[in-house]
C-alpha cells in the first residue's frame, strides 16, 4: 500500500528539498494543493491534486478542498481497529501518513497598517488547522509538521523505520506543537475580532474581554531567571524590537532592566540618559547634548550604575562612549551607536549594547503579571496625566524653574517602584528613593544618596509619585532644602500637608492621578 503525504502549506521554504527526500528516498506519493502542488510539480516531483483524490473540485474560491472524509477519514483512522480499516476500505479511504499544513498568515496580516476587515477574514485558515488537528489528535499513526524548521528531523526520524521508537516520539513532541500553534492562531483571530467590535461585551465594559488567553510563541531559552537555581524562558516578539550589536546573551534580569529603561527613555525628547539598576532609575537627565546629560545622570549616583543600565535616546557618540567605557555596565542601549562608539565599546567583549527600534515606547501592550491562580492585566501605564488639572494648592506659585523640576521629575517618579520619592533640579535627578513601606523613609533615602553624591538639596523640589499621607515626608523634604513639591494629592491629611508647606513656604502642586508601581 502506498504511503501518502499531504502537503499544503503558505511558508513554502525548504519544502521542495523535503517532498523531494520524501519521495526518493522514503517511498512516498505526493498529496498538494493550489499553489504547493505547482511548487512540486514545476520541481518534477509527481503529486495529485487533492481534488482529484476526492473527487470534489476546489469549490468557494477555494475556502472548500480539504474538508472532505477522503481527507479526514485518511488522517483519523486508527490503524489498531479493524472496524476503521473496513469502513475506511468500504468507502474507498486511503490512509494518509504524514501531514505538513502552515496555516495562513493571519497574524502577518492584520498587522499590516490600515488592513482591510475583509482581507483579514479571507486569510482566517479553516481547511488547514482542520487537518493539522485530526493529524495531531492521531499522531500515534500520522506524522504532523506545522513548521519547516522540524523537516530536517522528520527526515532523520523516517531513517530509522515508519515503526521506530525515535519517530513514535517525534510524532508526539510534533502534535504538542500543532495545538500549540493552533492555539495561539485562534487566540489571535480572537483579539483581532474584539478590536473590531463595535458594540463593547456587556461582560466587558472594563476594556477587557470576557475570557483572557496568552499565546506566545517561545523566543529563548534563557540560561536561568533571577536567580541561577531558577529555570526560565523568553515567549514573544521582544526580538523583534531590539538589535543586540555585540555582548553576551540576554538573561532574565537583563530583559526587564530592558524594559524598564525602555519605557522611562520615552518619556523624553530633550537628549537624556538615564541609569538603572534593579529596574528602578538611579540617574536621569537631559541636558541641550548628550554628554551634558550623561555628566548630570551619573553625577547622581556613581556607585549604583555598577553592573546597571544605561539608555539614551539619542545617538551615542565617541563622547559619551569615552565617559562610559571604563565604568562595569551590563547593557548600553540606544537608537544608534556611532561607529567610532562601537569601536571603543568592541574591546568589552561581554558588554551587551542594543539598538532600540522605533515606536517601542508608544505601544499599547497590556501589563500581565501572575498571581495565585491566574493572572493579573492592565493597560501599561502611558499617561502623566493632564497639565491643565495639576492645581497649585498652596499660598505660594512655584516659579518657572520649579515647574521644570517638577514636571520632569514627576516623569521619572512614576518609573520608580512605589514608595517612590525623586528630588530634583533643573532637569536632573538629585537623590533617588524607591519601594520603601514609609514614604518618609523613602524621602530619607533619597537624601543620603543626594549626600554620597555630595549633590546640595537646597532649592530642590521634591516629586512623590502617591500621595503624601502624613505631613512627615514633606517636612523631611523641606528639612533637605525642598522649596517645591509635586504629588497626586487625596489623603484625608491633605490639609495638614499643605499647611505644612505653607508654613516653611514651599510650593506645592496635586496633579489628582497617582503612579504606583509595584
Amino acid at each position: 500500500m502506498a504511503k501518502l503525504a499531504l502537503l499544503s502549506v503558505s511558508d513554502k521554504r525548504g519544502l521542495v528539498d523535503f517532498a523531494t527526500a520524501l519521495v526518493r528516498q522514503h517511498g512516498y506519493t505526493l498529496l498538494s494543493t493550489g499553489g504547493t502542488a505547482k511548487l512540486l510539480a514545476e520541481a518534477g516531483l509527481p503529486v495529485t491534486e487533492v481534488s482529484a483524490h476526492t473527487g470534489f473540485p476546489e469549490i468557494m474560491e477555494g475556502r472548500v478542498k480539504t474538508l472532505h472524509p477522503k481527507i479526514h477519514g485518511g488522517l483519523l483512522c486508527r490503524r489498531d481497529k479493524a472496524d476503521h480499516l473496513a469502513q475506511a476500505q468500504k468507502n474507498n479511504i486511503d490512509l494518509i501518513d504524514l501531514v505538513v499544513v502552515n496555516l495562513y498568515p493571519f497574524e502577518q496580516t492584520v498587522a499590516k497598517p490600515h488592513v482591510e476587515f475583509e482581507e483579514a477574514i479571507e486569510n482566517i485558515d479553516i481547511g488547514g488547522p482542520s487537518m493539522l488537528r485530526s493529524a495531531a489528535k492521531n499522531h500515534e499513526s500520522v506524522t504532523v509538521v506545522c513548521d519547516p524548521a522540524d523537516y530536517a528531523p522528520v527526515l532523520a526520524a523516517l531513517a530509522g523505520g515508519e515503526s521506530g521508537a525515535e519517530l513514535q516520539a517525534l510524532r508526539r513532541k510534533l502534535a504538542l506543537k500543532v495545538f500549540q500553534r493552533t492555539g495561539a492562531y485562534d487566540t489571535a483571530i480572537a483579539r483581532y475580532l474584539e478590536t473590531q467590535q463595535e458594540e463593547p461585551d456587556l461582560e466587558a465594559l472594563s476594556g477587557f474581554p470576557a475570557t483572557f488567553a496568552l499565546s506566545l510563541k517561545k523566543a529563548q531559552s534563557l540560561r536561568y531567571g533571577e536567580n541561577p537555581h531558577q529555570k526560565a524562558a523568553l515567549y514573544g516578539t521582544f526580538h523583534d524590537h531590539f538589535a543586540q550589536l555585540q555582548g553576551k546573551e540576554l538573561s532574565y534580569n537583563n530583559i526587564l532592566d530592558i524594559t524598564s529603561a525602555t519605557y522611562l527613555i520615552g518619556e523624553f525628547e530633550k537628549p537624556t540618559v538615564a541609569i538603572l539598576k534593579h529596574t528602578n532609575p538611579c540617574g536621569v537627565a537631559s541636558a541641550d547634548t548628550l554628554l551634558g546629560a550623561w555628566e548630570k545622570a551619573y553625577a547622581t549616583d556613581r556607585q549604583a550604575p555598577f553592573g546597571g543600565i544605561i539608555v539614551v535616546n539619542q545617538t551615542l557618540g565617541q563622547d559619551v562612549a569615552e565617559q562610559i567605557k571604563d565604568i562595569f555596565t551590563e547593557v548600553i542601549i540606544a537608537p544608534r551607536f556611532s561607529d567610532e562608539a562601537l569601536a571603543i565599546f568592541a574591546k568589552k567583549k561581554n558588554l551587551r549594547l542594543m539598538v532600540a527600534k522605533e515606536g517601542i515606547g508608544a505601544d499599547s501592550l497590556l501589563e500581565v503579571r501572575s498571581v495565585v491562580g491566574g493572572v493579573l492585566v492592565q493597560d501599561r501605564n502611558r499617561t502623566l496625566g493632564n497639565l491643565k488639572d495639576f492645581k497649585v494648592v498652596t499660598k505660594r506659585q512655584p516659579t518657572a524653574d520649579e515647574w521644570e523640576a517638577m514636571l520632569f521629575g514627576w516623569k521619572v517618579g512614576k518609573h520608580v517602584k512605589s514608595n517612590a520619592i525623586v528630588y530634583c533640579r533643573g532637569e536632573q535627578t538629585l537623590g533617588v528613593g524607591a519601594g520603601q513601606m514609609a514614604r518618609v523613609d523613602s524621602s530619607r533615602i533619597a537624601v543620603w544618596k543626594a549626600g554620597e553624591a555630595k549633590l546640595d538639596l537646597k532649592g530642590s523640589v521634591v516629586c512623590s509619585e502617591a500621595l503624601f499621607p502624613f505631613a512627615d515626608g514633606l517636612l523631611a523634604a523641606a528639612d533637605a532644602g525642598a522649596t517645591a513639591a509635586i504629588q497626586p494629592g487625596g489623603a484625608i491629611r491633605d490639609e495638614e500637608v499643605i499647611a505644612a508647606a505653607d508654613a516653611r513656604g514651599m510650593a506645592m502642586v496635586f496633579t489628582g492621578i497617582r503612579h504606583f508601581k509595584h
